[in-house]
């Protein structure tokens, strides 16, 4: 597996089809975050915006290779697990940009009531649970549950506008935490949120991979 990871790291960065999603993540936050706001509410924002890129990340490491270089990769390792080596690839790339997105927030905003440590813990979690239910959603958006770019795109954008509004979505838990969390001062890690959100991406992970190994 260690290998396969390389490979798709390897693959994305060499595609330069990551600039788009991290620039709009960038961008996002550099517009909706203001230095010395409160400091709860500015990381609820930073994860919130975590989730579409996201799953946009895990659509691109689903896609980037070629049919042919898929198939190499799947006789020589398994469909399977291929297929996983994308998703975690496409999970973890957010998941480390998130942790410097939330760690740069807590330094320049207002942690007036909030300890540096009990806000930043709060943000990763949130951000943590923002980048595995994107990730989810990415997983089901995609190959080989929508191969067609048009439909497949259509079902990422509407499945992260759901997952942030629904309620028992573990993302809209943990923004309701943080909202919640900027009234009182109070940091409460979103803990159920976050162990939701590894439940729902692994049930997705597995539908994918097994589906995966079915239909293509």
């Amino acid at each position: 597996m260690t290998a396969l990871l390389r490979y798709q790291s390897g693959l994305l960065l060499r595609s330069q089809r990551w600039l788009a999603p991290l620039l709009l993540y960038v961008a996002v936050v550099g517009v909706g975050v203001r230095a010395g706001e409160p400091v709860l509410g500015a990381l609820g924002f930073t994860a919130a915006a975590l989730l579409p890129v996201a799953a946009w990340s895990v659509r691109i490491c689903l896609t980037q290779e070629p049919p042919a270089a898929r198939s190499v990769i799947a006789a020589a390792a398994g469909r399977g697990r291929a297929h996983l080596a994308a998703l975690l690839t496409g999970t973890a790339w957010p998941a480390l940009v998130g942790t410097v997105a939330v760690l740069t927030v807590t330094a320049v905003s207002d942690r007036r009531g909030v300890t540096a440590l009990s806000a930043g813990s709060t943000g990763l979690l949130a951000a943590l649970t923002c980048a595995l239910t994107g990730a989810a959603v990415g997983a089901l958006s995609s190959r080989p549950f929508l191969p067609a770019p048009g439909w497949s795109l259509t079902a990422l954008v509407l499945g992260s506008l759901l997952a942030l509004v629904t309620t028992g979505s573990p993302a809209k838990h943990a923004m309701t935490a943080l909202i919640t969390g900027a009234r009182t001062t109070t940091a409460a890690p979103p803990l159920l949120a976050c162990a939701g959100a590894v439940l729902l991406v692994a049930v997705a992970a597995g539908l994918s991979c097994r589906a995966t190994a079915r239909l293509e």
